[in-house]
């Protein structure tokens, strides 16, 4: 049985201009810019199904805004006015407030505040506050990004994230880097306890009483971690964590690690022991995507929940401490999930590209 027949989505030079206009405008307000972007992929004689496949959304979401396209055309993309009182302030200005926001700077500083907006534009600091919720603006926020510069990074990631997704038989996949300068902080003041109605308190300065480094392998199947602490990070530390790795590893089993480009991993030291091990295989991750490697996030559960509160008055006290977070860690240990295909992360690093690069 044929499903129901769609009507023919053409457009004018004069929108398709628009249009275009509005979903590459790198400072559009994003749902606008979406809504752009369906309409556009939709007059290439798509069908719903395949739209929603290229932009990756519900095809209901397609659907939606198709028909309202069809029926009032560039204007019915915008938000429909919201029930309740009238407006007393007239679109353009509230434009005029959007458009600022987004393409200017105040005088002197690199970011708007709503008192300072309002004083510019003759509104009320809570109309600008509004207008932002709104528009979902928030110029107090910012995020960070990083892209790897790496040559062979596609590679690389389909290299890893293969590992992580389907890893091969009768062998072990170890995540492997190290958390180095983990410094050794006693706060300079008594450290006052949490009461009811009052937060833990300590001084914002602290005596240091040295550094370890802690060169740990994450186990992806079963996420038990194999860790040891040493005074220095260099690639002869690096030989005897092997060495460590290599006494706990079941002798009949393939090894593969995941780690970085660091000049430790990279010494002829290191190759030359990894060259006397044929069944030990690396998998390089891209530069600059840390994120990639798994053992990372253990690190990030070590530092919030053992280091970064902790009160440590050495080095000894320091190391103590991550080995009882190790030892409990392994006590009931639980792999990390990886979800995400190499195709789903190259496509949405793809999308961040086309959506965030700057018009000329």
């Amino acid at each position: 049985m044929a499903g129901r027949r769609l009507d023919v989505l053409t457009l004018t030079e004069a929108e398709k201009s628009e249009l275009t206009a509005m979903a590459s405008r790198p400072k559009s307000a994003q749902a606008l810019a979406q809504r752009a972007r369906i309409v556009l992929t939709c007059a290439e004689g798509l069908e719903n199904r395949a739209v929603a496949r290229r932009l990756d959304m519900h095809a209901m979401t397609v659907g939606k805004w198709r028909r309202r396209f069809l029926a009032q055309r560039v204007e019915g993309l915008r938000d429909e006015p919201r029930p309740g009182a009238p407006r007393t302030i007239a679109d353009e200005r509230i434009e005029a407030v959007i458009a600022r926001t987004l393409e200017s700077q105040p005088d002197g500083a690199t970011h708007w505040s709503s008192r300072g907006m309002a004083r510019d534009c003759g509104l009320s600091v809570s109309t600008v506050q509004r207008i932002w919720r709104a528009f979902g603006l928030k110029p107090h926020r910012q995020e960070t990004f990083k892209l790897s510069t790496d040559p062979d990074f596609v590679a690389k990631v389909r290299d890893v994230v293969g590992l992580y997704l389907s890893p091969p038989e009768h062998a072990l996949v170890l995540c492997v880097d190290e958390k180095s300068q983990i410094q050794a902080l006693d706060r300079s003041q008594t450290v006052f306890p949490m009461r009811p109605g009052q937060p833990e308190r300590r001084s914002h300065d602290y005596v240091r009483h040295g550094t370890t480094s802690l060169f740990a392998a994450l186990d992806i199947a079963t996420g038990k971690v194999i860790g040891q602490c040493y005074p220095n990070h260099r690639a002869a530390e690096f030989r005897q964590f092997l060495d460590e790795i290599e006494t706990r590893v079941p002798a009949n089993l393939d090894v593969h690690l995941v780690w970085d480009n660091y000049a430790t991993h990279k010494t002829a030291l290191i190759r030359n022991w990894l060259a006397k091990r044929p069944r030990w295989h690396v998998h390089l991750t891209p530069t600059g995507s840390s994120w990639l490697n798994q053992v990372e996030r253990f690190f990030a559960l070590l530092t919030e929940k053992q280091i970064r509160r902790g009160v440590h008055r050495s080095v000894d006290e320091l190391e103590a401490a991550i080995n009882a977070f190790l030892d409990r860690h392994n006590a009931a240990p639980k792999p990390f999930r990886w979800v995400k295909s190499a195709d789903d992360i190259l496509a949405a690093i793809a999308r961040f590209c086309t959506y965030n690069t700057p018009s000329t």
